[in-house]
């Protein structure tokens, strides 16, 4: 399989991106990004411009798409530089690689998405995935986490926070409050993007837990 990763350097892009260049089954790896994710002789990292995406970039034409792009609120400085990052790039890269044929789709998405949420992050992530839904995937998958464990480059201290107390708190929360591994929501995303069983599929926080 020729797979591509757009967010392969994010705190879950980075565990999908060294999952797949040492899974045999994975033939070449395509990571654009705003800085190249690394040196691998299966991997082609391009830098690019999430908002000026080409049609005739190169690399594009993959058997499948893993996306990890997303930012914060606090990281993006405003409700319109958020919507960019976690909306719009994500469905340029989508448009991009339906142009080049791409037959399957893997999004990283939100437990809670929904288009109706009085929530600005849920409703984002909502029609996403709603726009995702009309784009004509053969195979299109959405890997729902709930509060992502791991360690990041930039500081979240709520997230940090929560994280702690959840992690003490395991064993008596219930799945869907637990927290949710950057390397297991990798493992969901190359499992759905190796597969890509025809449909729309949901993995949910519960079963990443």
């Amino acid at each position: 399989m020729k797979l591509l990763i757009a967010g392969a350097t994010g705190l879950v892009g980075r565990h999908v991106l060294e999952k797949a260049l040492h899974d045999e089954r994975v033939r070449a790896v395509i990571a654009p990004g705003r800085q190249a994710a690394g040196i691998h002789p299966k991997l082609f990292s391009p830098v690019v411009d999430f908002d000026n995406l080409l049609v005739g970039e190169s690399g594009w034409q993959v058997d499948a798409v893993i996306c990890t792009l997303g930012t914060t609120m606090k990281k993006a400085g405003s409700k319109e530089a958020f919507y960019r990052v976690d909306h719009d790039y994500p469905l340029a890269v989508a448009r991009l690689a339906r142009k080049h044929g791409t037959s399957s789709f893997v999004l990283t998405s939100a437990a809670g998405a929904d288009v109706s949420s009085r929530f600005f992050y849920y409703r984002v992530k909502g029609e996403v995935e709603r726009e995702l839904a009309s784009m004509g995937f053969e195979s299109l998958t959405f890997i729902r986490p709930g509060l992502i464990g791991g360690r990041r480059d930039e500081p979240r201290p709520l997230e940090t926070s929560l994280g702690l107390v959840k992690k003490i708190l395991h064993p008596l929360l219930p799945k869907s409050w637990r927290i949710n591994p950057a390397e297991k929501i990798a493992d969901r995303l190359l499992k759905a993007a190796l597969a890509s069983k025809a449909g729309t599929h949901v993995v949910t926080s519960e079963e990443m837990a």
